[in-house]
């Protein structure tokens, strides 16, 4: 195909001058290879535009090959892939796309494959009249001044119609008036406008107000019209409307024009003056574009830029412009702005697909790349040429408009260059010219072109079966030529006349070396032959493979011996009979012996031998046929029961055999085989026997019953009746050890009490209380204020210069003489500074006198001698990472002079703001230091001048260079220029992801890059141009293998040390549908029992598909297939979604069995992938048939058959067979024979599974003629199902002893002793509840009696141990104090100890002494000696401290007169309120609603009781402390600080002592 020629630009006057059919032939000849079609706009989504494929030339089957689709930068349209119709995939407006142009064509490319084509579609959009013209104003409001001459015209606001030809706006008009007419104007693009037009002239006064509707319509069919009110008001007299010096304005500007550039200026004079005069410039009837890139200035009519200009997006603005004076009277221009094109935009390349890797045998001209380009600017800077840098191996060919193809233009040799990196320039033809390139890298693939070759196509192995498993049977082997991954082999076993499900049982093959292992030991039996399909596959893409057949025969061995079938012996193990006539000819066929084997050939070859006979010579026996004749014709002389033993054996080595015993009898009828029958007493009753025994149970109850009461109530008067166990509060029980009372610090509470566990063995025990200290306040610290000091300098100034001579005055006029010093020539204080003279005096005398003195001439310096450096340039090189404020250099610059004269002062000359930011220069040292960081990407060298200037101004320069070097302090940046988030897994290998450069602000080895990714990864980085990569895919992608992929990209530098960065780019991978569904195995097997219910699930089969969204979504169904000349579908229906297998009928295992189905499994990919399973379903059996008795059959009369029985019948005599069959199989077929009922219990036995009814014993004569025996048959089923038979048997010897008593026989009437039974166990059953719910209760009580007993034991322990001054009460009385506990534990043997009270808590219950061992943190402790020993003794009474005297005890015994040592109250009354009021108080403590009493030592009483209720009437209980049980007495420390003695006798010791030893 040629390129399509490039259609030459016309301006916008041409096209509005050519009509539509010549604008459509000349677009057709402009583009000869294009398929065009033509369609209106508006047309629905899935409109058919044409048959693309059809136009294109191509087949409807081809195209899911080909996949023709549509490239575009918006698709409106799309391509059917079944049909190839063209078809409207996006709304398409014409108005929107194309604007105002009367030619809307859409250019797109479709895109075809296997081979690659680009075809060009152009679709021209015609317009509907779908748009109403419409007014930007639906009111027009105008002043006309009445001196307006007529004729005068008004421009009118346009209406706007978006539709384009002659659907667009054609004419306006105007409602009848006698005042104004309409006429239409064309604007320069083209555009009508209405212009009013005065016929007659205005009257203000006549008529202020003219209102006018303006009409616009449009050329379709039907017409569609819009209006607006136009609104006249007649102003007074303006004569004179401003007036443009032109109508029309023309201007052209670059389309680069900068922001704010002058396009031109309109003038417009008004011959009126003052307010009417000033006129008013600004844009008329303009659209917003015209606005966004264009701004007038109203007072001098000046137009100017607001936005850039792009010639590619407008070439071309049309502005009106209207001034207006003050009068309203306005007068318009136009403006036409024609854009000019430049060279601004580079051409573009972009890689439409690239073949990478390319097979080495790929021909010359195969297409490696397709590229297409693309300049946005029009003309000869938008026309675009491409070429390629080297590579003489490829050439570009040009395909079609925009697009190359890159070829090889000769062989390719992959050893010799393995990779190419090909360069390709785009220029456009503009001035000056723009190019662009991209780079393409191209790797040959080695090719896959050897396939696996065996060394046999037909292997032929033999193996005898019972073989151990995983057993080698055979090696096949292969070989590729190929190397790598091409030449590497695998083995795999691909087809097998076996099932697939059941091959991997059997055998394998090692996908490395070939070796096929035998998976299980073979039985010939059951396999003797199959056969198998080898597979040599190599690793290459696409993978080669080769085929060979393996055959696999099964040996025969003799491991099966032979099997008699008959005769069977019965279940008891006994041998069956045959009779035999006594008037048997010789060769009469007795019975024959049938056996099989399993065996085969000639180890199951059967020959049949006599073993043994009772009579030899009387029956022969077939070698081949175990039939057993008569060998001779029988005599009476021979025994009537014959016994054979017949052995089978088969021909194998060493031979198997089995053998069977036949037993024959002579008879010629049953009566001959049969003993006689006798008479029979009548049978014992069976109830009789039952009934004593359960007389014997009832009486031997009732026995233990009445031994078992009388038992319990002599035990029950033995004992005699125990104490009440509430002993704990009498007033003998004394604890152990108890808590004593300490006193309380705080007036106004209730004492606290403390447990005390005290060591054994204690002579003196020391108890200390911690007292919390206040904590020390630290110091201030001293401030101390340093002066500084300063010292103080003073310079004297310098002295006067040197003068040349010195002046010296005469005194007088006596003419003395005195010498003057003249300076002859000028000093130098640097060469000497000190002259010594030598003046002398010389007298005139004879001879000559002279006197001399020494002059000393200092020469005083003079600022003679500027500044010099000692170099006239400096250069010093000093890293960027220099830490800021470090030296640089130090400049040194030398003056001779001295004093002020040499003192240098150091300074940069005519210094830059950069210079002196970022350095600093001492002015007196000379050192340059540095201010800020330097920086090596801003400024490599920093170049200054310094100047050094002494005190006399004068000065001398030199130049500083720094150079900076560069350290690698940038870190490497990456820039994605491209990316592609999402890639299809069958991507090429060589397709691009993603465009990217990287950048680093060092130079040098500092900014040398190197990138990488890692290795694991399907992806490679390769340079493009410059800084630019392109990360490509190196191999296939497999999205089920791997749906996403992180890709790092390390960009890292070359410096010292290395700085690096990464990049990170997420990447999906967009499922195709490469994978059929997959089955979790190739066949299933189900069960379902008959009678199901209709619609019952019966199997759920799952099958994967590792695709993703429709590729995955899988549907199931079932194969067509018919069975027993039905549809398998009205037996079985699936689950298209979920795959459930659903019954549609009630399965019966009579008819079917088992049914054959194959399960398909399609996704809905396109297109779809299906894969199939074997599913066998298996009916079975259920109990749902009772047996079937055949024989004995039932009469038709209804009788039951009579069988005979001898009465010298021996135990074990045949009377009869029940024979029964039932249609079910297996377990629920499987009968027993039973006895349900009987005449006469043990006198018969059946066969349990051979219905053989024989005699258990001899039959007596007490046993009755007629015997009557139920027998069941019953199945083995669950719920097992059985029939009954009745079996009348007569014992007598012939049929005439039956006959003549069969009348008489009646059955006995067992009535009354069934109902005597049935009282007799019910008796029973009674009395043995009764006893049993005698000793339950029994044991009960016995249980409960035990349990009370133990709770009070634990109860009076604990109340035992309980002290006393837990106690508050009198004569007995007492009731628990609410009082504060603290457990106390002193160490043993320990001379000091410290007791430790944590804080109080409140105790409600008895603390036990085992909880005298816990631990507290310590508060509060004092020190506190115990002068004598502490022991555990028996409880004293508490001392006087603890007694109220009569005056102070609350209520009324207070006012008796009392002993103020005496005892408790006796009053039961004051004891009462006494315990009254310290409960009282000792809640209200512990609610803390109160501050424990309401005044100071009033112990929170005397708020409840009065005033007259203090601690005044209470001792004071801080002074002693009293342990019950020891004789010592805890002493407060802070009594014998205050200097108070104990009262009361508290303190005496001896006292105590008495009353502890009472």
């Amino acid at each position: 195909m040629r390129p399509r020629p490039r259609a030459e630009r016309s301006s916008p006057v041409r096209w509005r001058q050519v009509l539509l059919p010549f604008l459509l032939s000349l677009f057709r000849g402009a583009l000869p290879d294009q398929i065009r079609y033509s369609i209106p706009e508006e047309l629905a989504k899935n409109s058919v535009v044409g048959n693309l494929a059809k136009d294109l030339g191509l087949s409807v089957r081809d195209l899911p090959a080909r996949k023709l689709r549509v490239s575009a930068e918006k698709e409106y349209f799309t391509v059917n892939p079944e049909s190839g119709d063209l078809l409207v995939s996006d709304r398409i407006d014409r108005e929107q796309i194309c604007g105002k142009k009367p030619l809307c064509i859409l250019d797109f490319d479709t895109v075809a494959e296997n081979p690659l084509n680009i075809f060009h579609v152009a679709v021209i959009v015609q317009d509907i009249n779908d748009n109403t013209p419409l007014f930007k104003q639906n009111n027009i409001d105008l002043k006309i001044g009445e001196s307006t001459k007529p004729g005068k015209t008004f421009p009118l606001d346009p209406a706007l119609d978006s539709d384009a030809g002659p659907n667009s706006l054609q004419r306006y008009h105007l409602n009848d008036n006698e005042h104004f007419d309409l006429i239409e104007k064309q604007a320069p693009d083209g555009r009508k406008y209405p212009e009013l037009v005065l016929k007659h002239s205005l009257d203000r006064e006549e008529q202020n107000l003219h209102q006018l509707v303006l009409t616009a319509v449009d050329g379709g069919d039907p017409p569609q019209s819009g209006t607006a009110q136009i609104q006249i008001q007649v102003t007074d007299a303006n004569d004179n409307a401003p007036v443009f010096i032109q109508d029309v304005y023309k201007v052209s500007l670059q389309e680069g024009v900068p922001l704010g550039f002058s396009v031109l200026q309109v003038t417009a004079t008004d011959q009126d003056e003052g307010v009417n005069a000033e006129i008013t410039y600004s844009f008329h009837h303009v659209d917003e574009l015209v606005e966004k890139f264009f701004n007038l200035d109203k007072r001098t009519g000046e137009i100017t830029t607001k936005d850039n200009f792009d010639f590619e997006i407008a070439n071309s603005y049309t502005l009106s412009v209207e001034a207006k004076d003050h009068g309203d009277l306005a007068a318009y221009c136009s403006i036409q702005v024609e854009i000019l094109d430049e060279n601004d935009c580079a051409p573009e390349m972009v890689i439409t697909s690239v073949f990478t890797p390319l097979p080495e045998d790929s021909p010359p001209g195969t297409v490696i790349a397709l590229i297409k380009t693309r300049d946005r600017d029009s003309g000869e800077n938008g026309e675009v040429y491409c070429r390629i840098l080297g590579k003489a191996e490829f050439i570009l060919k040009s395909y079609s408009k925009n697009y190359y193809k890159l070829v090889t233009d000769g062989p390719l040799d992959r050893e010799e260059n393995p990779e190419y990196n090909i360069t390709i320039m785009a220029t456009d033809r503009g001035k000056p010219p723009l190019s662009s390139s991209i780079n393409i890298t191209l790797h040959i693939a080695d090719v896959n072109d050897n396939a696996p070759v065996f060394e046999q196509v037909f292997y032929l192995v033999h193996i005898a079966e019972n073989n151990p498993p995983g057993a080698s049977i055979a090696q096949v082997s292969a070989s590729d030529p190929d190397l790598g991954p091409n030449g590497h082999v695998s083995y795999s076993i691909v087809a097998s006349d076996l099932e697939p499900r059941a091959l991997a049982s059997y055998v394998s093959v090692s996908a490395q070396s070939g070796v096929v292992f035998a998976q299980r030991a073979f039985d010939h039996e059951q396999l003797r032959a199959f056969e198998l399909t080898v597979q040599a596959r190599d690793q290459g893409s696409p993978a080669l493979s080769a085929n060979a057949s393996l055959r696999v025969l099964v040996g025969d061995r003799n491991d099966n011996a032979p099997r008699v079938l008959y005769p069977a012996l019965g279940p008891d193990g006994s041998a069956l009979f045959d009779t035999v006539p006594r008037a048997a000819q010789p060769g009469y066929l007795v019975t024959k012996v049938v056996a099989v084997d399993a065996d085969s050939g000639h180890n199951a070859w059967l020959s049949y031998h006599v073993l043994q006979a009772s009579e030899p010579g009387l029956f022969s026996l077939g070698l081949r046929t175990g039939e057993v004749r008569t060998a001779r014709a029988l005599g009476d002389r021979d025994a009537a029961r014959q016994r054979l033993l017949v052995a089978v054996r088969d021909g194998g080595q060493p031979p198997l055999s089995a053998t069977a015993t036949l037993h024959l009898v002579f008879a010629d009828s049953l009566q001959e085989v049969l003993p006689d029958v006798s008479d029979r007493p009548e049978p014992s009753d069976p109830q009789a026997e039952l009934q004593f025994y359960l007389v014997v149970a009832l009486a031997l109850i009732s026995v233990l019953f009445l031994l078992a009461v009388i038992l319990a109530v002599a035990l029950r008067l033995r004992r005699s009746p125990s104490p009440a166990a509430w002993g704990c509060f009498q007033s003998g029980l004394r604890s152990k050890s108890g808590p004593g009372v300490l006193p309380d610090y705080r007036e106004g509470t209730l004492p606290y009490s403390y447990n005390l566990c005290v060591a054994s063995q204690l002579a003196k025990t020391e108890f200390n209380f911690l007292n919390v200290t206040p904590e020390v306040t630290p110091s201030q610290d001293l401030l101390c204020e340093d002066a500084a000091w300063l010292p103080n300098t003073n310079h004297e100034g310098a002295g006067v210069p040197f003068a040349s001579d010195t002046i010296l005055k005469k005194s007088g006029t006596d003419g003395q003489k005195y010498p003057e010093l003249v300076l002859e020539r000028p000093l130098d204080r640097e060469k000497v500074a000190v002259h010594d003279l030598l003046l002398t005096a010389l007298d005139g005398g004879d001879p000559i006198l002279s006197s001399s003195m020494h002059i000393h001439v200092v020469v005083l310096d003079a600022n003679d001698n500027a500044p010099l450096f000692t170099q006239s340039e400096y250069r010093v090189t000093v890293p960027e990472n220099i830490p800021v404020g470090s030296r640089l250099l130090t400049l040194t610059a030398t003056d001779p002079d001295e004093g002020v004269n040499g003192e240098l002062t150091y300074s940069f000359r005519n210094e830059e703001d950069k210079i002196s930011e970022t350095f600093q220069l001492d002015s007196s040292l000379g050192e340059i230091s540095t201010l800020q960081s330097l920086d090596y990407e801003e400024s490599r060298f920093y170049l200054m001048e310094v100047v050094a200037q002494d005190g006399g101004a004068l000065i001398a320069s030199a130049k500083v260079l720094v150079t900076v070097q560069d350290v690698n302090d940038n870190v490497p940046e990456v820039i994605l220029t491209s990316l592609a988030s999402s890639v299809s897994e069958d991507c090429p290998p060589g397709t691009v992801i993603a465009l990217f450069s990287v950048h680093d602000g060092d130079s040098g080895e500092n900014g040398e890059i190197v990138c990488s990714i890692p290795r694991n990864l399907p992806f490679k980085l390769e340079k493009s141009v410059d800084n630019y990569y392109h990360l490509l895919t190196t191999k296939a992608l497999d999205r089920e293998e791997i749906s996403d992929y992180n890709i790092t990209i390390t960009v890292i530098d070359n410096g010292n040390p290395p700085l690096s960065t990464e990049s990170h780019i997420s990447l999906n991978v967009a499922d195709i549908n490469d994978n059929p569904p997959v089955f979790p195995h190739t066949s299933y097997s189900t069960y379902i029992l008959e009678n199901n219910p209709r619609g019952i699930s019966i199997l759920s089969v799952t099958a994967h598909d590792p695709d993703s969204g429709n590729n995955a979504k899988i549907t199931y169904s079932l194969a067509e297939d018919m069975f027993q000349g039905m549809s398998l579908s009205t037996y079985v229906f699936i689950n298209s979604n979920t795959g459930i297998l659903y019954a549609l009928g009630s399965f019966d295992y009579e008819q079917v069995k088992d049914l054959q189905l194959w399960v398909i499994a399609s996704d809905s990919g396109d297109p779809p992938l299906s894969s199939n399973m074997s599913l066998s379903l298996f009916v079975l059996d259920q109990n749902d048939n009772a047996p079937e008795i055949l024989y004995p059959s039932i009469p038709t009369d209804g009788s039951t058959g009579v069988e005979l029985a001898p009465r010298s019948a021996e135990p074990g005599y045949l009377v009869t067979k029940v024979v029964a069959v039932d249609r079910d199989s297996g377990q629920n077929a499987w009968l027993s024979y039973h006895l349900l009922k009987v005449s006469e219990p043990g006198l018969f036995t059946v066969g349990l599974h051979t219905g053989e009814v024989r005699t258990a014993r001899a039959l007596l004569d007490r046993d009755a003629l007629k015997q009557s025996l139920v027998v069941v048959v019953q199945d083995h089923g669950q719920p097992p199902l059985s029939a009954t038979v009745t079996l009348t048997v007569a014992v007598a010897d012939s049929i005439p002893d039956v006959l003549a008593d069969l009348d008489s026989l009646k059955p006995s009437s067992y009535a009354d002793d069934s109902s005597l039974t049935l009282y007799l166990v019910v008796a029973v059953a009674v009395v043995s509840c009764v006893f049993l719910t005698f000793v339950i209760v029994l044991l009960a009580l016995r249980l409960r009696r035990w349990h009370s007993s133990s709770q009070l034991q634990a109860s009076g322990s604990r109340l035992a141990g309980m002290p006393t001054s837990h106690f508050v009460g009198v004569d007995g009385v007492r009731a628990f104090l609410q009082t504060y506990s603290h457990e106390v534990s002193l160490t043993a043997d320990s001379r000091n100890s410290h007791m430790i009270f944590p804080q109080p808590n409140y105790a409600d219950t008895l603390i036990s002494q085992e909880s005298c061992g816990k631990s507290e943190p310590p508060l509060i402790s004092e020190k506190i000696n115990v002068n004598e020993e502490l022991g555990v003794v028996q409880q004293a009474p508490p001392n006087t401290d603890w007694r109220f005297s009569q005056a102070q005890r609350p209520g009324t015994s207070g006012s008796q007169n009392g002993d103020e040592t005496g005892t408790w109250p006796n009053n039961q009354f004051d004891t009462e309120m006494l315990q009254a009021m310290i409960l009282a108080s000792a809640s209200e403590a512990a609610d803390g609603g109160s501050t424990l009493g309401g005044g100071a030592g009033t112990m929170g009483l005397s708020a409840r009781y009065g005033p007259q209720f203090t601690l005044q009437h209470v001792p004071d209980y801080r002074q002693n402390v009293y342990i019950p049980g020891s004789n010592a007495t805890l002493t407060n420390a802070a009594g014998k600080r205050d200097g108070k003695a104990p009262t009361g006798g508290n303190g005496n010791k001896k006292k105590s002592g008495k009353k502890e030893k009472k």
